[in-house]
């Protein structure tokens, strides 16, 4: 999550004093946020060290822990909102990592980089992967493990029971509700379970 509008964007889909589980957190700036200005509490979740640190001299409580482990040490319907932003598609377990995500929040909101934005099916069609500001990579070294698209994560949510609250994309930080497969280069969604 690179720009202060996409930040907002997602912070306005969590409501106040809520209880919030980022996973992923990076460096704890939009857990930084929720805090100041929409008076949430709560943890994120975060492997590398030197984003951990970030997390600290924000103030943010940030856990180590390698979420290909899953959740087990929280309870059900322990927060209000989990957040997985630019997570998703780092995870090898990403669909029990939905479910665990489901279990431990009552509301979900998930946002990863849709791989159909017309730019990259430009790409592909011209024989190569993309690599854009959204997906700044070449295909030999980036973190990205999944590659999925707004319609591949619609089928997923209802396979997995999940009602979908809300959907759109976004593109440089403003929201894109109108063919969101195909102009968006962020896809994001808000969960409950169905």
């Amino acid at each position: 999550m690179s720009d202060n509008h996409t930040m907002q964007a997602i912070a306005q889909m969590v409501p106040a004093q809520s209880r919030v589980l980022d996973l992923g957190c990076g460096d704890g700036a939009l857990l930084e946020y929720l805090q100041k200005e929409r008076a949430c509490s709560g943890y994120g979740v975060e492997l590398d060290d030197a984003k951990l640190l970030a997390c600290v001299k924000r103030g943010v409580n940030a856990l180590q822990m390698n979420l290909d482990l899953g959740l087990s040490i929280f309870a059900d319907d322990s927060f209000d909102v989990v957040l997985q932003i630019d997570t998703f598609q780092h995870l090898r377990n990403a669909e029990t990592m939905l479910r665990e995500t489901a279990r431990v929040g009552r509301a979900a909101i998930i946002a990863f980089p849709n791989f159909a934005h017309w730019g990259n099916r430009l790409s592909i069609l011209r024989g190569r992967m993309p690599v854009t500001r959204r997906l700044p990579y070449q295909w030999y070294d980036t973190p990205n493990i999944r590659v999925g698209t707004f319609k591949d994560f619609e089928i997923l949510a209802r396979k997995n029971h999940l009602r979908i609250r809300d959907a759109f994309g976004l593109r440089n930080g403003q929201a894109v509700r109108m063919l969101p497969n195909l102009r968006a280069t962020t896809a994001v969604f808000h969960l409950e379970r169905g």
